[in-house]
């Protein structure tokens, strides 16, 4: 199959059961990171392949992990919301 839109050896832009990490949920795409390991660790994966797989999990990990910092944030910031009001609180008593 010959692609006039991409370079000889140039990997598929987007292999099948490939998706876009910003249209799944944090556990769709932890999902999708273990069946990529899983196809990764088989040894079927031609090279063309293997290279796209490592592109989508490094694509996915990289949406998990910005994910996983926002809920932290978000977690740290609801610590400081009840410590201030603890502190108010005491204040006001």
């Amino acid at each position: 199959m010959n692609d006039p839109d991409r370079a000889a050896g140039e990997a598929p832009r987007e292999a099948p059961g490939q998706t876009q990490p910003q249209q799944l949920t944090y556990e769709q795409a932890a999902a999708r990171v273990e069946e990529i390991i899983r196809r990764l660790d088989s040894g079927e994966a031609s090279l063309g392949e293997t290279l796209t797989l490592v592109s989508e999990g490094k694509a996915l990990i990289e949406r998990c992990a910005a994910e996983l910092g926002a809920v932290g944030t978000a977690l740290e910031e609801l610590r400081l919301d009840e410590l201030v009001a603890r502190l108010e609180q005491e204040a006001g008593a």
